[in-house]
């Protein structure tokens, strides 16, 4: 039965190991992503802190003064005193993949820091790579059917190291790094497979999430939730009535939860959608554990909240997906053990394939001895 299982390891290996390569090391290099950006561009989110702090709008005409055909399509500010505010907008006309336009602005001195193009960045490069090699739909699948073969991989790959006695288990959870190279290289892959396979296994799974629609719904459909949330509120359209300022819309979720991480201020994307503002509690689960405040775009009176606890099942689950995919679930621990696993995961094909030239080599040898 092994045979079996080490035959289909091998051929899904040989078939899906480059791509399983290439979404392992660019999964290593994102996994510190928001850490690096904060460690090479420290300008662009950090300011020295001032004596008054400028309103949204005078943020807002400052920014307007530089970018006038811009529209503003959201704000977002933390509660950390010396953070930047990131001015989100858009120009008239087409867009393309990845444009997400934001301004830095300095909260005290009302200053535009820098001009972002999440498009445009290294960051996108690599995040492209790692869910659609680059070509959209077509390397979108590709990438979706290798994660399949990869969790096939994962499973057999356990099943072939599964030892039969004890001596052979001590063998099986220690590196020997005295031996031969032919040795180290059998142990970095059984040994370093074994101890990565179910943190590979997780992000290979969540991973599916990008790439299926059917894994979608599976999630609603195995926690009989509803992929429908709840209703937004509608605000009557009112003739000649002006906005309110986001200044306006921050006051209101401020006196509701005044020691948020961040607020996250959406403009309405119709005429009838009220200020949708996204807020992550300090005692927040995980970065995607955000409540959602709708303020009525006339008065500023609260629409309607819908907390974290009151999403459904499947929502908070599919939720959860990214921040276990990106290994930032429980902060620096599980991003350093995102980072290994990822690195490792970016070896095994290669380990594997020294293995199985090795064996291959090996059996010619002795096919040769004794046909001599």
């Amino acid at each position: 039965m092994k045979i079996f299982f080490r035959r289909i390891h091998l051929y899904l290996g040989l078939a899906a190991g480059l791509i399983i390569m290439v979404t392992c090391f660019t999964g290593a290099v994102l996994v510190f992503e928001p850490e690096l950006q904060m460690l090479f561009n420290r300008e662009r989110y950090v300011v020295e802190l001032g004596s008054q702090r400028k309103s949204l709008a005078e943020l807002e005409q400052s920014f307007k003064e530089k970018l006038p055909a811009a529209k503003i399509t959201g704000i977002k500010l933390f509660r950390a005193p010396d953070r930047t505010i990131e001015i989100n907008y858009s120009f008239p006309g087409p867009k393309r993949n990845g444009d997400k336009k934001t301004a830095f602005m300095n909260p005290f001195t009302g200053e535009v820091i820098a001009l972002y193009n999440y498009g445009d960045s290294f960051f996108y490069d690599m995040m492209s790579l790692h869910r659609w090699l680059l070509k959209g739909p077509v390397g979108k699948l590709v990438v979706g059917i290798s994660t399949l073969v990869f969790l096939f991989i994962l499973v057999t790959g356990i099943i072939l190291w599964w030892p039969k006695t004890k001596n052979i288990l001590r063998q099986r959870l220690s590196l020997k790094w005295d031996a031969g190279w032919k040795r180290v290289n059998h142990d970095l892959h059984l040994v370093l497979g074994f101890y990565s396979a179910i943190f590979l296994f997780v992000f290979a799974f969540t991973g599916l999430a990008w790439s299926f629609e059917w894994f979608n719904k599976g999630i609603y459909k195995v926690t009989n939730s509803s992929m429908q949330g709840a209703k937004l509120p509608v605000i009557a359209f009112r003739s000649g009535k002006e906005l309110i300022q986001f200044d306006a819309v921050l006051a209101t979720v401020q006196a509701v939860d005044p020691t948020a991480v961040f607020y996250a201020i959406n403009a309405p994307k119709d005429s009838t959608a009220p200020f949708a503002v996204s807020v992550l509690r300090r005692d927040a689960l995980h970065e995607s554990a955000t409540d959602n405040y709708f303020v009525d775009r006339y008065s500023a009176t609260l629409a309607g909240v819908i907390k974290w606890e009151e999403r459904n099942l499947g929502q908070r689950v599919r939720a959860t997906f990214k921040p276990v995919h990106t290994a930032s679930i429980f902060g620096w621990p599980s991003k350093v053990i995102g980072l290994v696993v990822c690195l490792l995961g970016t070896s095994f094909p290669i380990t594997g394939v020294i293995m199985w030239l090795n064996r291959t080599r090996t059996r010619k040898r002795n096919k040769q001895s004794l046909t001599g």
